[in-house]
């Protein structure tokens, strides 16, 4: 049996946070949507103390590939339709 795993870098650009504070609840808030509505583990990788620039990552893992690009291509369309957080860059890895 075939295990793949997608691995889903998002760079965003946080315009409207005047501080950290504001930062870390938009971020919190779209890893807990993600992490619950695709069921994916996400994490905050780079640019921790910038304000107005997060870096996360999302990783997935199925035994069908075309599912996991489906679903991935779902989450880069929903991180594009974040009203606070604007997307300004996207990769994915295949391991």
């Amino acid at each position: 049996m075939a295990t793949i795993v997608a691995l889903l870098h998002l760079e965003f650009r946080l315009p409207a946070a005047s501080n950290l504070k504001d930062k870390r609840r938009w971020v919190k808030g779209f890893k807990d949507r993600l992490g619950h509505h695709w069921n994916v583990s996400v994490a905050e990788i780079s640019a921790l103390d910038d304000r107005n620039r997060a870096v996360l990552a999302a990783a997935m893992v199925a035994n069908d590939r075309r599912y996991l690009q489906g679903a991935m291509q779902k989450i880069v369309n929903t991180a594009n339709m974040h009203r606070d957080m604007v997307l300004m860059n996207h990769e994915i890895e295949w391991l």
